[in-house]
């Protein structure tokens, strides 16, 4: 006999305020005649709520043959008129196909 079970969650929380995240999607310089874009989704949370920080990391989009790879910490949150805030992020791809890029950005607000 097969027991049908299942559960909804819709909503984890852990300390006392909720985990978030956020999107990003930001281009990268022109190097050797093309770009990348850098995207995905941050880390959780790291720090305290007012001052915390984001970690991020992923692969390029491919272009021109190849992809880069590229991981780095957001800045702390820049607070919006309406509560949320967003992070500030910069750095570069790391060395492939004889050259990397530089990247800067926003992400999105928080997710909950």
């Amino acid at each position: 006999m097969k027991n049908n079970h299942n559960h909804s969650v819709r909503f984890v929380r852990f300390g006392h305020s909720p985990a978030h995240i956020h999107v990003y999607d930001t281009p990268t310089t022109v190097n050797q005649g093309h770009r990348h874009q850098v995207r995905g989704r941050t880390s959780t949370q790291q720090g305290a709520e007012n001052q915390h920080v984001h970690y991020y990391e992923g692969a390029t989009t491919f272009a021109d043959g190849h992809v880069h790879n590229f991981s780095g910490w957001t800045g702390p949150p820049k607070y919006l008129p309406n509560g949320s805030h967003y992070h500030e992020f910069s750095g570069q791809t790391s060395f492939d196909d004889g050259h990397i890029h530089y990247y800067s950005g926003m992400t999105s607000e928080a997710f909950q």
